[in-house]
């Protein structure tokens, strides 16, 4: 939408008005998505610097209970704001000053958004609290830092092809 613009803009000299609206409102959305199935998947980025220091799973899942409580707290207090912004947007009504479209549409991605990554942390934190309450036998495994094990290699391991798993 951007291209199309610029050139009819500096080409044509007749620009289309309204297009930048239009171009808002899946852009935003996509981002707000994006962060929610990283949420989702788990695989935002993150400061793995202290899992260098523990040495079984155990503790490695201690430590993610106590960043994903810090997560959830986070999570839920930008959603009471985006709450809030929310209720604050229903009530005013705005619209986009060109083609009149109700800013809804785009502004309520922010709360729908950090509601669906507060409920994916709560998950995560319970799934981590489950496997320490479990007593798993895996849980007191050492960690092996010089081959660490990541979802990175689980999805390798799927995508190679079947005879290579096999023979090595």
């Amino acid at each position: 939408m951007q291209f199309v613009q610029v050139i009819t803009r500096y080409v044509f000299e007749t620009p289309i008005m309204g297009l930048e609206e239009i171009a808002v409102i899946p852009t935003l959305w996509l981002y707000i998505l994006g962060a929610v199935n990283a949420s989702r998947e788990d695989t935002q980025i993150r400061a793995n610097v202290l899992e260098v220091f523990l040495s079984t799973e155990r503790a490695r899942h201690i430590l993610l209970v106590v960043s994903e409580s810090v997560s959830l707290i986070i999570s839920g207090w930008l959603t009471y704001w985006a709450w809030d912004y929310f209720k604050y947007a229903v009530r005013v009504e705005k619209e986009t000053p060109t083609l009149y479209l109700p800013t809804l549409i785009y502004e309520s991605a922010l709360f729908i958004g950090l509601l669906l990554m507060t409920f994916y942390v709560l998950m995560h934190l319970f799934r981590h609290i489950r496997v320490l309450l479990s007593g798993d036998v895996g849980a007191d495994k050492l960690i092996d830092h010089e081959h660490p094990h990541t979802s990175e290699l689980d999805e390798f391991e799927l995508l190679s092809p079947k005879e290579d798993r096999n023979n090595g």
